[in-house]
């Protein structure tokens, strides 16, 4: 016999329940490493606006990650990985 659209939903809705407890391992989680945006900056010896201008991300948004109003996305994180790690290189790739 088919499931109905209430059965599915019940069924999921108890499979979220487990794994918010702890009782299942079936849903994947995803760790995003979001680098310390202000302490990484601050090591390259930049200003809000030099970084901003430099690595072309808006003003406000690094402000915002810096402030805790904003989490980079995914995408942005993993940017921010690489000015982290190649500073000079991310940096070359944008000028030339």
């Amino acid at each position: 016999m088919a499931k109905t659209f209430g059965d599915e939903l019940i069924e999921s809705l108890g499979e979220a329940v487990a794994h918010a407890s702890g009782k299942s391992k079936a849903a994947k989680v995803h760790v995003v490493h979001v680098p310390d945006v202000r302490g990484l900056r601050e090591r390259l010896k930049m200003s809000q606006q030099a970084f901003a201008t430099t690595y072309r991300i808006p003003l406000a948004t690094l402000k915002g990650w810096e402030q805790g109003r904003r989490q980079p996305d995914a995408t942005a994180a993993a940017y921010l990985s690489v000015i982290e790690k190649l500073p000079t290189e991310a940096r070359a790739v944008l000028e030339g």
